[in-house]
């Protein structure tokens, strides 16, 4: 597939419209639509507030939306695996939500476990106004058929847990808890994020402090895992400017208990944006500047018929941090319909750490 034309936690757009029109027409709007045109949608502005459990909702008067939450674990032997749970949402055209099979709302989710030697994904699709997908907010709920994040009794709306979650796939399964006792973090500027200098944004918070505990399954071998997960929330109508090609995104766990969120999107002249917040232990987000973050791959691996920089070298001068990532396994690719690399990592340097890292675009 033209790289023009793939999708992934930021990228659920355009495409999507393969349940209601030919896939050839769904790629004449480019990068999954990002950088299309939004005309009869709401916009992303700064200065808007965000506020709980509202904002754990659906927003169909934006176009595009996810739900997304990658775990990092580990077996009582020490082994490491990673699982990946995404709802997206993309409005297929604009105004108040109709009924039934006239909802302008589609839905598709995506499911992966990897480990050293493993990488299983699954994706599935459902249209809004039946009941096959969706999200509630009191008492939470957002699922797609089977798969489900569901909140537990006494969740907190301002820390989103404890929740239950779960997927399966063609050999695989996972079910898991994701506990946290530190609130949601607002990315960008309070919860505003930049994705160009020309105004594209979208509306961003995450709870990068999730503590998962539970089961996967890989070919009928349950194990027991614990480790670290991060969950992101994220809407807009344009978060792509129509020059820009793709992103890399890490989400890192560094040893120390703070937490990092960086991106790099890429231009068809070369040149990159780069954003990222620092989060501290206590939860505090600060935002950290386009040209404080230096992000250089440094090895690439050929998967899938085409050269993905699977290694990289993170630099950020003020925060002391310079670091060398590498993954777990470097064949995670989700094969889906719109496809992307996405897949958990390890770093060390001036700090040493676990994440993940999304690449789409290639």
């Amino acid at each position: 597939m033209n790289a023009d034309f793939q999708i992934s936690r930021r990228g659920f757009m355009g495409g999507l419209a393969l349940l209601a029109c030919s896939r050839t027409a769904a790629r004449a709007q480019g990068f999954a639509g990002l950088g299309s045109e939004t005309s009869g949608f709401a916009a992303v502005v700064p200065g808007r507030m965000l506020t709980f459990p509202a904002d754990h909702r659906a927003h169909p008067e934006y176009r595009i939306e996810w739900w997304y939450v990658t775990a990092n674990l580990m077996d009582p032997g020490g082994a490491s695996y990673g699982a990946q749970w995404t709802l997206f949402r993309q409005a297929m055209a604009p105004g108040a939500e109709q009924e039934g099979w006239a909802n302008q709302q589609v839905w598709m989710g995506h499911a992966a476990v990897t480990n050293a030697d493993t990488h299983r994904y699954a994706e599935t699709f459902a249209r809004g106004g039946v009941g096959q997908a969706g999200v509630e907010t009191k008492p939470f709920r957002a699922w797609i058929d089977s798969w489900e994040m569901r909140g537990r009794d006494g969740m907190s709306d301002t820390a989103i847990a404890p929740l239950d979650l779960w997927a399966s796939g063609a050999g695989f399964s996972y079910a898991l808890r994701l506990d946290a006792d530190k609130p949601l973090v607002l990315q960008g500027d309070a919860g505003y994020s930049r994705k160009s200098e020309r105004g594209q944004a979208s509306y961003y918070f995450s709870q990068p402090f999730f503590k998962a505990s539970g089961i996967i399954t890989i070919d009928d071998r349950p194990v027991q895992v614990t480790g670290p997960a991060w969950m992101d929330r994220e809407w807009s109508s344009q978060p792509l400017a129509s020059d820009q090609t793709g992103w890399d995104w890490f989400s890192l766990h560094l040893e120390s208990g703070e937490k990092l969120m960086l991106f790099r999107l890429r231009q068809k002249d070369g040149q990159n944006y780069f954003s990222g917040n620092w989060i501290n232990t206590d939860s505090k987000s600060t935002q950290i500047a386009s040209a404080e973050i230096n992000m250089t791959p440094t090895a690439s691996t050929e998967v899938a018929g085409r050269k993905l920089p699977t290694q990289w070298s993170v630099v950020i001068p003020t925060r002391g941090l310079k670091i060398d990532t590498t993954p777990l396994n470097a064949n995670s690719w989700m094969g889906t319909s719109f496809s992307y690399w996405e897949g958990p990592i390890r770093f060390r340097g001036s700090h040493g750490g676990v994440g993940y890292l999304e690449m789409t675009g290639y």
